[in-house]
């Protein structure tokens, strides 16, 4: 059964969020609204919209260049220029939208990762949007947890947690004595969620294989994920995991 964050496919939605958004450049307020619309497209991160009105259209300048959406129209891209720093084509707008889509000529959007800071209200967030469509709910289980590589077990608890995100496979957090950490390698690679914070993640190593990223550690997680502060993450996509001695199936994401 599809849950409350899958979209059909091909599908548009665009709506108003009640959410006070500001956006900054060189240190300069480029963006602020509290009429903010956030439009959710399949297989596309949510993104927000800001009314013309408020946007500073003196520190846009266009590029030049141009892209076609069969579902938004015709877009344009405009250069972000604060004193000598330009983000080159980090605003875009669109016009002539097709009748089966979102109306966007009268907003501005921004490349989220061309932007030094985004707020909501008086929290910074990072990565993207927040969708409120989306939960996330942290418990704690009995469930005997296996995690098998190539083979060898590099973990295994009878004390996870469990972490349920709309739109995404169970993850599996156990603390660190149950885990291998002696096959386990930190490395110098992040991972940012907008929901649960920075993690640091971890190799694998057997034998002479090296498996990047099948593990994480999330340090210092937001408030609403405290609970996994500390603990172990396997990629399911990419190991066996076993739930009460059953295998289970490798889900199918954009990790895979």
């Amino acid at each position: 059964m599809a849950d409350a964050f899958t979209i059909s496919p091909h599908s548009t939605e665009f709506g108003p969020s009640p959410r006070w958004v500001r956006v900054y450049f060189n240190n300069q307020l480029i963006a602020e609204s509290k009429n903010m619309m956030l439009l959710r497209e399949t297989d596309r991160l949510p993104l927000y919209y800001f009314p013309k009105q408020d946007v500073r259209m003196d520190y846009l300048q266009p590029s030049g260049h141009t892209a076609h959406s069969d579902r938004k129209g015709d877009g344009v891209f405009w250069h972000v220029q604060v004193g000598d720093k330009i983000a080159k084509d980090a605003a875009f707008t669109f016009r002539n939208p097709p009748g089966n889509g979102p109306n966007l000529e009268d907003y501005v959007a921004f490349a989220w990762d061309k932007m030094d800071a985004w707020f909501e209200e008086d929290e910074e967030i990072f990565v993207y949007a927040r969708d409120p469509h989306k939960r996330i709910d942290v418990i704690h289980s009995s469930r005997h947890i296996k995690v098998v590589l190539d083979g060898v077990t590099v973990g295994e608890t009878t004390r996870p947690t469990l972490l349920f995100e709309t739109g995404l496979p169970t993850r599996y957090y156990m603390p660190k004595h149950d885990a291998r950490m002696d096959l386990l390698e930190r490395t110098d690679a992040t991972t940012r969620c907008p929901y649960k914070g920075e993690a640091r993640l971890y190799a694998i190593t057997m034998g002479d294989t090296r498996h990047e990223g099948l593990a994480w550690i999330y340090r210092y997680p937001t408030v609403e994920c405290a609970k996994i502060q500390g603990l172990v993450g396997f990629l399911n996509e990419k190991v066996d995991m076993y739930e009460d001695g059953t295998l289970l199936p490798r889900p199918r994401t954009i990790w895979s």
